[in-house]
């Protein structure tokens, strides 16, 4: 115990520093978490640290669905339902067959060993890509098109993987049976997700109380998955359904206090957890380098090349055309949803990074048959996957913002970010014309001294001046107004905290004081980010 203990710390130790190494750097910290993860796997006498499947599948995996789908806006997922389902159920589709038919014909794979291949090779990771996607300021629809189709084409691939480890250990395979049980999971696992959604946000409703709801929505995922991945689902597809149906209609069911200390908590959750996962996704090298294996090195690495090659080369091919042909056969979906120029797709097709799904269904596959014969090229199969993944994040991760920049989509995402704020300004100056008309409706009936109504009405209209009329200047007199009210709380933070030096207040009072002060800051830094403000 108190060496797993250690091995954790120095992990979390390791996950700070590559994170302050790559903000110096402008680096996407997933990529030097991994590359970190392969130097530790390679120093000498360094403790092996082993990522069983169970513990990525059933532990890692939902509460990053679940997060990903309660901050994904249920109407842009219904907009975009048409793409995302092209890519996370056509596209992996089409990869697993485009990869099965590779190693075939180039690896000498027998068909079933192929699926299974191109299954644990379909879906893309589609954490690091986002991450550094958001940096670069993208389109919005590009954003929750990759976010949507991670959400989903683990299910695909997780399915399929299944329909293929049954079909190498039996011999056997049905396609119009293995299709009736697909729709059979696709269509349960959302409503029980829905299902559990709903229980969830009602026990939360009864419940009232922060610390007891978020326990509640951290017990959520596990009941979302765990149960459809019992019962030989995939428990990804419920897990979204359940996310997305919070993130629909939890706003007006889960209370202020819930909701700001749930943030906070899920941030720091969803932070440790991916990189955590990065990292020891790079030290699974050490675990592989000691596994025995029949193959040499350039049987490893051709097999390795024609992989990456053949599932970066199926996104392209799939994409375009299913970005193009379904709008050039229906004239009311052409109308409806235009063309998009040809970067998008492009910048789609290029974020197919693989990630540790991939491994843990490649460290999944069982050791023997169902006759007891080993399972065929298992170990090359799991080298392949790890160097797909390598060469993805790390190859692809670093290309992807000059990719961006190539193809001008930031521009598009400046100002479309731009039109968005605009609309933002006007909603809030509507909903402000709205509680002016309730306020005075309040006051007339209220019976507060006037004083009390002056207070109300002053600070009121102070909400009203602090939107700006002009979008260019007030955004710039903005940001200077924030800087300048941080200087102010910091400074009324150290007054407060000499007053605690000198006696003259206590500590529950100087924690009164300073929750008011943290919350006004973080009012302040929301308005002065593109996080969730105005600039």
């Amino acid at each position: 115990m108190t060496a797993i203990m250690q091995t954790l710390l120095f992990m979390l130790a390791v996950l700070a520093a590559v994170a302050v190494a790559a903000k110096r750097l402008n680096i996407a910290p997933s990529i030097l978490l991994v590359v970190a993860g392969v130097g530790m796997a390679l120093v000498p006498g360094l403790q092996k640290v082993t990522l069983t499947p169970e513990v990525v599948l059933l532990v890692i995996l939902p509460p990053l669905i679940y997060s990903a789908g309660v901050a994904m806006s249920w109407r842009e997922f219904r907009f975009n339902l048409r793409p995302i389902a092209l890519l996370a159920f056509g596209c992996v589709v089409f990869t697993t067959c485009a990869v099965a038919a590779a190693a075939h014909y180039l690896l000498n794979f027998d068909w079933a060993v192929g699926f299974l291949l191109g299954a644990i090779i379909a879906p893309p990771d589609v954490v690091a890509p986002l991450a550094i996607a958001r940096r670069l300021a993208l389109p919005r629809r590009i954003l929750v098109v990759l976010e949507g189709e991670g959400l989903a084409n683990d299910a695909t691939a997780l399915i399929l993987y299944r329909f293929a480890v049954a079909a190498v250990s039996t011999g056997t395979f049905s396609l119009p049976q293995a299709s009736g049980i697909f729709a059979l999971i696709v269509v349960g696992e959302i409503v029980y997700g829905i299902g559990v959604g709903w229980l969830s946000l009602r026990l939360r409703q009864w419940a009232r109380e922060p610390r007891v709801e978020i326990t509640l929505s951290l017990m959520t995922p596990y009941l979302a998955f765990w149960v459809p991945a019992h019962f030989g689902g995939s428990g990804v597809l419920a897990t979204v359904a359940c996310g997305l149906y919070v993130s629909w209609t939890g706003p007006r069911l889960i209370g202020s206090s819930t909701r700001l200390q749930g943030i906070f908590f899920w941030d720091l959750i969803v932070y440790l957890i991916e990189g955590l996962v990065f990292l020891l996704t790079g030290l699974q090298a050490h675990a592989l380098l000691d596994e025995p294996h029949i193959f040499t090195i350039p049987d490893l690495l051709i097999a390795m090349a024609w992989t990456t090659l053949i599932a970066i080369a199926a996104r392209f091919i799939w994409v375009f055309p299913a970005t193009y042909i379904p709008r050039w056969v229906s004239p009311s979906l052409r109308k409806r949803d235009p063309s998009p120029p040809w970067q998008g797709p492009f910048l789609l097709s290029f974020t197919g990074v693989r990630g540790v799904v991939s491994l843990a269904a490649a460290l999944a596959i069982p050791y023997v048959l169902a006759n007891g014969q080993p399972f065929p090229h298992r170990e090359l199969i799991q080298y392949v996957t790890f160097g797909v993944i390598i060469v993805t994040i790390v190859g692809q991760g670093l290309m992807l913002p000059l990719v961006v920049r190539w193809l001008g989509l930031t521009h598009l995402g400046k100002k479309e970010r731009k039109n968005e704020i605009k609309h933002e300004l006007r909603a809030r100056q509507a909903a402000l014309k709205q509680v002016e008309k309730r306020l005075e409706k309040a006051i007339k009936n209220c019976g507060l001294p006037a004083e009390a109504i002056a207070h109300l009405r002053t600070r009121h209209q102070s909400r009203v001046q602090i939107l700006p009329v002009n979008l260019t200047e007030g955004l710039d007199h903005m940001r200077q107004t924030a800087k300048i009210k941080t200087e102010l709380i910091e400074a009324e933070r150290d007054f407060i905290y000499q007053l605690l030096r000198d006696g003259k207040i206590t500590d529950d009072a100087r924690r009164r004081i300073e929750y008011e002060l943290d919350l006004e800051e973080a009012s302040v830094a929301n308005r002065a980010t593109d996080g969730g403000g105005w600039m």
